[in-house]
C-alpha cells in the first residue's frame, strides 16, 4: 500500500494528491492547525465555562464544558463545543459555543475574515429572531468578538443593564439614530483570542442527514419536508432588502446590510490566498454588477491557484468556458429583476443543517453562516434532493433530479398560493430559471471548483453540440479571455509542475519522518 498523509477527514496518497484539482498542499496543513486551535480551546475550558455562565446569568458551577473530545465537533468552518447546564432549574437548555475556524476562513491571508463571518452570522440570527419568528432556529444567547466586545441577550442580563439598554434605545430613537439590537453590551469576565457565539442546543428532532438516505423515497416525508422548506424560504422572502449584501453588526449593536454578500465560496477562495477583489463594505444595487464580480472571482481562481491548469488543452477548455459564461449571462438573467427583489437566502442549507421530526417536519434550522441578501433569480431548490453531487447530475441522475425538482416546485407553489392570495411571483421566477437553464448558470457561479463541469454538461449543450463546435473551438474562444492567453496558459502549466514538485517533496519529507520515528 502506498504511503499516505492525513487530511482533516481522510488520508491521501501522492498519486491521489497529484490528480486533485484542489490545493492539497494547503489541506495538508489543516490537521496540525486543528490540533493547535483545539488545544488552545482545551486550555481555556474554565474560561469558556465562565463566559457561558456570564451570558446565561447563572453560576459558573452549573456550566460544564463537554469533557470528552469526541463530543467536540469540528465542522467545515466552526469548532462547536457542548456546554451542559447542570443546575437545579430546567428552564435553560444546554448550549453550544461555536468558534469560527481561522484556518478555514482565510484569517492569516486576510486578517478579520473570521470576525466578518461571525458578525454576519450573529446579525442574521438576531434579524431572523425579530422578523421571521415562524422560522425555527436555535435561540442566540450571546456572542463576543476577538476585540473584547461582548453582547448578552437582554433576557439574561442584570436589571440595571436592561434599564440602561432601554434608555439607550429610546435616546437613539428620539434623535433619529440607528437603534441597537436587543443584545446588551457588557464587560466579559474572561477574554479569549477567538470570537464566539452561544446558541441553545436543538432538543427536538434529529439531523435530516441521519435519515435522508433510508427514507428519502417516502413520499409523505418528502412532501412534509418540501412544504416546510418552502414556508421558510417564503417567510424570508416577505421582507426584501434594497441591496445585495450581508447583514452585519457593529460594535454598538446596530444591525445593517452593509457587508459584502458573504458566501462560503468567497472565504474559501481567500483562504487559498486567491483575491476576490470584493471588499468587506461592498454591497450591490444591481444584479449585473454582482454577477460580473462573481465571474471575476472565477478568473482570479485561474490566475492565483497554483494547480488551476494541468496542461495546455485543459487551460484552453477552462478559459473558453469562462469567456462563454461572461458572454451568456444576459441570456440567463432578467433585466426586469436587475434592481431586485433581493431576499435573504440561506446559501448553506444542507441536510446536516436541518433538524426534522420522525415525519420530516422541520424542527430547526442551524448554522446561519453564509446567509445573504441575493437576487431572487439565484433562489433555487437544493441540489441534494436526489443525493447526487451537483456536477454529477447527468443522464439518469439528471432525470431523477428533474422529477424531484418538479415535486419541490409543486410544494413551493402550493405554499406561495396559500400565502399570496393566489399570486406566485417567486414560483414563476424559479420555474423560468429551470426552463431556460439559469439554474445551472447560477449554480456554476456559486461553484468555483465545479463551474467547468456544469458548463460542459448543462450550459454549452443548450447552444451547440461538442462535435458541431469543432476541435479548435476552445482554442479560439480562450483567446478572448485575455490578450495574453497563450503566455498565461504556458506560465500556469509551469506553475503546476512546480506545485507537483512541492507535493512530491512534502510527501517524501513527511513519509521519511514517519519512517524515522517508527524505526526509533
Amino acid at each position: 500500500m502506498p504511503p499516505s498523509l492525513p487530511l482533516l477527514k481522510k488520508t491521501i496518497t501522492l498519486d491521489e494528491a497529484l490528480s486533485q484539482d484542489e490545493n492539497i498542499l494547503q489541506q495538508l496543513s489543516y490537521p496540525e492547525k486543528r490540533l493547535d486551535f483545539f488545544y488552545y480551546l482545551f486550555q481555556h475550558r474554565a474560561g469558556i465555562e465562565a463566559i457561558v455562565s456570564f451570558h446565561l446569568g447563572v453560576s459558573k458551577d452549573v456550566c460544564k464544558v463537554a469533557g470528552e473530545f469526541s463530543e467536540w465537533v469540528h465542522g467545515s468552518f466552526n469548532a462547536c463545543i457542548p456546554v451542559y447546564i447542570n443546575g437545579p432549574t430546567k428552564s435553560l437548555k444546554n448550549v453550544f459555543i461555536r468558534f469560527p475556524l481561522p484556518y478555514k476562513a482565510g484569517e492569516s491571508q486576510y486578517p478579520g475574515n473570521a470576525e466578518e463571518k461571525l458578525r454576519c452570522e450573529v446579525a442574521t440570527y438576531i434579524w431572523m429572531q425579530s422578523n421571521c419568528p415562524d422560522v425555527p432556529i436555535p435561540y442566540l444567547r450571546g456572542f463576543g468578538f476577538s476585540g473584547g466586545q461582548t453582547f448578552t441577550a437582554a433576557a439574561n442580563a442584570p436589571l440595571l443593564s436592561r434599564i440602561a439598554w432601554f434608555l439607550r434605545q429610546r435616546v437613539s430613537w428620539l434623535f433619529g439614530c440607528p437603534i441597537p439590537c436587543q443584545y446588551l453590551i457588557r464587560q466579559p469576565p474572561y477574554k479569549l483570542e477567538a470570537g464566539y457565539l452561544i446558541v441553545d442546543c436543538v432538543d427536538e428532532g434529529t439531523m435530516l442527514s441521519e435519515s435522508w438516505e433510508t427514507q428519502r423515497h417516502d413520499l409523505d416525508r418528502r412532501t412534509n419536508l418540501f412544504r416546510d422548506l418552502s414556508r421558510i424560504i417564503l417567510s424570508l422572502n416577505r421582507l426584501p432588502f434594497p441591496r445585495i449584501g450581508s447583514l452585519t453588526i457593529d460594535d454598538r449593536g446596530v444591525i445593517d446590510l452593509i457587508n459584502r454578500p458573504l458566501t462560503c465560496e468567497l472565504q474559501q477562495l481567500e483562504n487559498l490566498d486567491i483575491p476576490t477583489d470584493i471588499p468587506r463594505d461592498q454591497t450591490y444595487s444591481t444584479t449585473d454588477t454582482y454577477f460580473s464580480d462573481l465571474l471575476a472571482c472565477h478568473d482570479n481562481r485561474m490566475r492565483y491557484m497554483p494547480n488551476s491548469i494541468h496542461n495546455t488543452s485543459d487551460g484552453q477548455e477552462q478559459l473558453s468556458a469562462l469567456t462563454i459564461m461572461r458572454a451568456l449571462f444576459p441570456h440567463f438573467t432578467n433585466r426586469n429583476l436587475r434592481h431586485g427583489p433581493f431576499v435573504l437566502t440561506l446559501t448553506d442549507l444542507h441536510q446536516s443543517n436541518i433538524f426534522v421530526d420522525s415525519n420530516w417536519h422541520i424542527t430547526a434550522i442551524i448554522d446561519l453562516e453564509w446567509a445573504c441578501a441575493r437576487p431572487i433569480e439565484m433562489q433555487r431548490p437544493p441540489y441534494w434532493l436526489t443525493s447526487c453531487s451537483l456536477d454529477g447530475l447527468d443522464g439518469e441522475d439528471l432525470v431523477a433530479y428533474s422529477n424531484a425538482h418538479s415535486e419541490f416546485m409543486e410544494a413551493f407553489e402550493m405554499e406561495e398560493r396559500s400565502l399570496g392570495k393566489g399570486d406566485i411571483p417567486y414560483t414563476r421566477v424559479m420555474r423560468k430559471g429551470w426552463e431556460i437553464g439559469a439554474y445551472w448558470f447560477f449554480s456554476a457561479l456559486d461553484c468555483p471548483d465545479g463551474l467547468y463541469n456544469l458548463y460542459l454538461t448543462h450550459i454549452r449543450p443548450r447552444f451547440t453540440k461538442y462535435e458541431e463546435a469543432g476541435g479548435d473551438f476552445d482554442r479560439i474562444m480562450s483567446a478572448y479571455w485575455s490578450t495574453d492567453t497563450t503566455e498565461f496558459i504556458a506560465a500556469k502549466v509551469r506553475e503546476k509542475e512546480e506545485y507537483s514538485s512541492q507535493l512530491r517533496q512534502r510527501f517524501t519529507a513527511d513519509v521519511d519522518e514517519v519512517m524515522s520515528g517508527t524505526s526509533v
